[in-house]
């Protein structure tokens, strides 16, 4: 009499039946399947033995139930995403959780580079200079309105330029005639002196310093020779086409100062009353 070969759980014979061993012990498959085998989560129903399995955090799927919840599509072989136990294809969770880029109006893949700006995303090489249409990528850029700009074009395009050097300004600067000017670069049309600061004048729209502007255009003190500026509150006589500072303006005999009292020219001289009675 032959041994007995049965299965482990039911004890029906197992001779001429397909049988599967485990833990040391033969199994019927119907007492296999439902002793070892686990329940798909999707269909609840079990994944026998000869069924491809498939798990994801503790959860086991039949390979023809483990889809995408949104588009059905098998995720068996395909990268994919749980959402709140929802199994997402990564292109239904990018298109349902991820951001589009404003540029190419496409999706932003998880794990891209992206820059946001303004509530706004961008694919790294969608944000690019409006004028010279190269990527910003982390440089310092300028906005304008609905444009973006590099510091370098957006200064080209509308920085205000030096009237002298035709340089951007890019800070700073002065004002000359509703005109911009690098500080370095308004100075005295005759010295070359800077001007930022100090007080200067101005002939046929080119600016001068003080000292230059009476050396070269003011006219001379009869008495001195030096200029009559008029600067500073500075007072002056004038009398035949000739001109005095006020301090200047003395006797020519006895140098008393003349100002406000009466004179009489004498050829080349003025002369107080004094002096003049005594001719």
């Amino acid at each position: 009499m032959s041994d007995r070969f049965d299965c482990d759980n039911c004890k029906e014979s197992l001779y001429g039946r397909k049988y599967i061993q485990a833990e040391d012990n033969p199994y019927c498959i119907p007492c296999y399947d439902s002793l070892f085998t686990n329940t798909c989560d999707e269909c609840k129903e079990l994944i026998g033995h000869d069924s491809r399995e498939l798990f994801y955090e503790d959860r086991h799927y039949h390979e023809h139930c483990f889809r995408c919840f949104r588009c059905d599509r098998s995720l068996a072989d395909e990268p994919f995403t749980s959402q709140e136990d929802d199994l997402l294809c990564n292109d239904c969770y990018c298109n349902e959780f991820s951001s589009k880029c404003v540029a190419c109006e496409k999706t932003v893949m998880p794990g891209t580079r992206k820059l946001e700006y303004g509530g706004s995303t961008w694919h790294e090489s969608c944000f690019i200079c409006h004028s010279c249409k190269q990527p910003i990528g982390s440089k310092a850029f300028i906005p304008d309105k609905e444009d973006h700009y590099c510091v370098p074009c957006y200064e080209n395009k509308f920085a205000p330029r030096c009237t002298r050097c035709k340089q951007t300004l890019a800070k700073g600067g002065v004002t000359y005639r509703d005109e911009p000017w690098h500080k370095e670069c308004f100075v005295c049309t005759g010295c070359k002196v800077q001007l930022a600061g100090q007080h200067f004048t101005s002939k046929e729209d080119s600016p001068y310093c003080l000292k230059c502007f009476g050396n070269l255009y003011a006219k001379k003190c009869e008495a001195c020779s030096k200029p009559i500026t008029g600067f500073g509150g500075g007072k002056y006589i004038s009398f035949e086409e000739r001109q005095w500072h006020q301090t200047c303006f003395t006797c020519s005999r006895c140098a008393a100062s003349l100002v406000g009292k009466g004179f009489f020219p004498e050829n080349d001289e003025i002369l107080c009353r004094d002096c003049n009675s005594d001719l």
